[in-house]
């Protein structure tokens, strides 16, 4: 089991007041399993904490990031990116799992792998370093572990892979996958232009291509772009 010394040097972050960095690491399991007179608390309260903290962090971060962006914009991205999965991944990233105290039954089920044990507790670990040392050192932990996702966003523009980027941050939305249809193709078989139209996260866009895949990207690209602030969503 890893220390919470290993996960303050993951996190970057050195905890004055130790009992909060391992109440963080609590899960209920462990604490269900231990003596009563022990007077163990679990993570419960801290995630509580921690989900507000990741919420007005992430919120910081988009607004400085993408200043021409709408209300509507940042709230679609910022449900983007705080979500279980991306949550429990960044977790992993830091070896969390390793750290957490599990009951026996937990463990046995793999419960250090399990999406919503490791997001729960990044976000209790948030809100320990919170009380520990303040909003700002939390922020920059946030700053550190979201920043090359939020300069990817900022860089739609540039192209690449945006399909793949823009399922991903999807993905962990129920119902909110990408939909992408053909309107129409125009223009003789060895040249033909497609126009698809792709509705995802609220928002709608069109892209052209010389295949279906290309408009598709094209699209997804452009969809990406009004996430981030960067282009006007198209009027209805």
């Amino acid at each position: 089991m890893a220390s919470l010394d290993a996960i303050a040097e993951a996190v970057g972050y050195r905890f004055r007041n130790p009992a909060l960095g391992e109440e963080a690491l609590r899960h209920r399991s462990f604490v269900h399993e231990s003596p009563p007179s022990c007077g163990l608390r679990d993570n419960e309260r801290l995630e509580f904490l921690g989900d507000a903290v990741l919420n007005l962090a992430i919120g910081r971060l988009l607004m400085d990031r993408f200043p021409q962006a709408t209300e509507g914009d940042l709230s679609r991205l910022r449900a983007g990116l705080v979500n279980e999965r991306r949550l429990a991944r960044i977790a992993r990233s830091l070896q969390l799992g390793a750290a957490i105290r599990l009951g026996r039954g937990e463990q046995i089920s793999g419960g250090c792998e399990k999406d919503s044990i490791l997001a729960g507790a990044l976000e209790a670990l948030l809100a320990a370093v919170f009380l520990d040392g303040g909003f700002e050192a939390a922020f920059a932990i946030l700053e550190r572990t979201f920043g090359p996702l939020l300069e990817e966003l900022a860089s739609a523009d540039a192209g690449g892979d945006c399909k793949s980027r823009l399922q991903e941050m999807a993905q962990a939305r129920p119902g909110a996958l990408p939909c992408y249809t053909v309107l129409r193709e125009e223009g003789p078989d060895h040249a033909k232009t497609f126009r698809v139209r792709l509705k995802v996260l609220g928002i709608e866009t069109e892209g052209v291509g010389r295949s279906k895949k290309a408009a598709e990207q094209d699209a997804a690209c452009r969809a990406l772009r009004q996430l981030a602030g960067l282009e006007p969503a198209a009027e209805s």
